[in-house]
């Protein structure tokens, strides 16, 4: 489990973005999975986008390994 955590080879970045995806989609139709309650299209790309928001930062720093996560400073484009 620690190498699939936390290992930066490509097949293991691959398989945590398979596992993720695969999430996501578990999570938005957990309404038709479980049957009791149905969402409407909208509030699905909203719960996507939610799960998606927060399974990105939870792999990256799982998988990280020692490296420091660095996120670029937006700058200004020729104002």
């Amino acid at each position: 489990m620690s190498e699939f955590l936390a290992s930066n080879e490509w097949q293991w970045r691959l398989l945590r973005t398979i596992v993720q995806g695969v999430l996501g989609v578990v999570i938005t139709n957990l309404d038709l999975i479980l049957g009791w309650c149905v969402l409407d299209p909208s509030m699905r790309a909203l719960v996507v986008a939610l799960v998606m928001a927060v399974l990105n930062p939870i792999m990256a720093a799982l998988g990280g390994g020692d490296e420091e996560i660095v996120i670029p400073k937006g700058g200004s484009h020729g104002a």
